[in-house]
């Protein structure tokens, strides 16, 4: 079974029954929701995000990428190709687990927290968390402006109640992981984009927390060469497909590719036991989906 680990429902892109219909074509089962954060914005020229591809996955150049992806106006919004593009401070978890119900042999549903939000980061957990189709936390330190750590009270409750978080790193700070894993050494932990914005430095860092797992999400922070060598570094067993969907590549028509990351992985990993880990067995396993 072919799961997305990572899409955020946004119906400016895809209504529900769309977003059901591209799942049918890309031969995707199950996707795994998350509240919208940002609206939908335009897609960068292809050239160009080869070329920002390879600075942010380049150790010597990620100073360069960090000016070119960190950017943000006093107002906290985020610049992509020099347009200022507001971020929720809290992304809507009761129209996803809306969808969930609805859809619940095709929706799975995790609970969005801020720390910095106006939503109580527990609260919004303990709202959740019986509801069929739970699956776990996400949380973004990098567009939100806080450090992991700062999500050591639902990390806390995860690890008890054995379910993931998810979260996507920033830089400085908002990257330090290991801070939260030294206080909740069994939380199963996801780390999003391949790994973004330490990409090697995060496997190496990684490696030996088996409780720790990347997804491959992305098409603007994630190259075919990072999800290479990220499956070769660490093994089948620590990565897992998503799209972070629907913001990335689009189709000749226009319209969001959902199927290229699935495609990508299936071109990359001719080995049948290899995708199947990868595209949904690993992840099943680690939110324990029957």
């Amino acid at each position: 079974m072919v799961i997305d680990c990572h899409y955020h429902l946004e119906e400016r892109v895809f209504k529900k029954a769309e977003l059901l219909e591209e799942m049918d074509r890309a031969g995707i089962a199950r996707a795994a929701l998350m509240g919208s954060i940002i609206a939908p914005f335009p897609e960068p020229p292809k050239p160009l995000l080869r070329v920002l591809q390879f600075i942010l996955e380049t150790r010597q150049l990620r100073g360069i990428g960090k000016a070119l992806v960190a950017n943000f106006t006093p107002k906290g919004e985020v610049k992509i190709l020099g347009k200022p593009f507001f971020i929720v401070p809290d992304p809507d978890n009761d129209f996803v687990f809306n969808a969930v119900r609805e859809h619940p042999d095709r929706f799975l549903g995790w609970v969005f927290v801020n720390p910095k939000g106006r939503n109580d980061q527990v609260a919004e957990l303990e709202k959740y968390k019986d509801e069929k189709g739970f699956i776990g936390v996400k949380a973004h330190p990098f567009w939100h402006h806080f450090t992991p750590v700062e999500l050591l009270p639902v990390a806390e409750r995860l690890a008890k109640i054995g379910k993931p978080l998810l979260i996507h790193c920033g830089y400085g700070e908002e990257g330090k992981f290991g801070a939260l894993l030294k206080q909740v050494p069994d939380l199963k932990l996801i780390l999003a984009h391949t790994g973004f914005p330490g990409y090697s430095d995060t496997w190496k860092a990684v490696l030996p927390w088996k409780n720790v797992t990347l997804d491959l999400s992305q098409t603007s922070y994630v190259s075919e060469r990072a999800t290479r060598e990220a499956v070769a570094y660490l093994g089948a067993d620590r990565l897992i497909f998503g799209t972070d969907g629907p913001y990335g590549f689009h189709d000749e028509q226009g319209r969001y590719d959902y199927g290229f990351i699935k495609r990508r992985i299936e071109k990359l990993f001719p080995e049948e036991a290899v995708r199947r880990k990868l595209l949904g067995d690993n992840f099943a396993n680690l939110v324990s989906l029957s």
